[in-house]
């Protein structure tokens, strides 16, 4: 069997937690392909926020930016994907709903494709297919 990727889910705290403990739930699947490692975290941006979020990104081999409705205002969210990127980790957005508008965060480039959350498409994005 493949050694399950470590995954750093990245979502807005205040208005998007249902929708990541459904994602992590779904690492616990016999068949996903990834294994929950981290996640955004809840404290404002001061002090060394940043650095404990670099950190945390050293430990995962995927950042999965979980797009709510207001994501486009969570700086958090911004910032972390800013970090992946900065750190060149394999990553992608993914629609936390199906029946809501989803926004990108800021810091995402028009090449970041935010990805229909589905079970098969989830795995196929964890392999890699973007």
């Amino acid at each position: 069997m493949t050694e399950k990727k470590r995954a750093f889910i990245s979502f807005d705290y205040d208005n998007d937690a249902g929708a990541k403990l459904m994602l992590a739930g779904q690492a616990k699947k016999p068949d996903s392909p990834f294994d929950f490692k981290d996640n955004s975290v809840k404290d404002h941006l001061t002090g060394d926020w940043e650095e404990k979020v670099r950190r945390r990104m050293d430990n995962v081999d995927v950042v999965i930016v979980l797009c709510g409705t207001n994501t486009h205002t969570a700086k958090g969210v911004a910032a972390e994907l800013r970090i992946a990127k900065d750190k060149k980790k394999s990553h992608f957005l993914l629609a936390a709903y199906s029946d809501k508008p989803c926004t990108k965060p800021t810091s995402a480039s028009s090449a970041d494709k935010v990805y229909n959350w589905t079970w098969p498409n989830l795995k196929r994005l964890i392999a890699g297919a973007r």
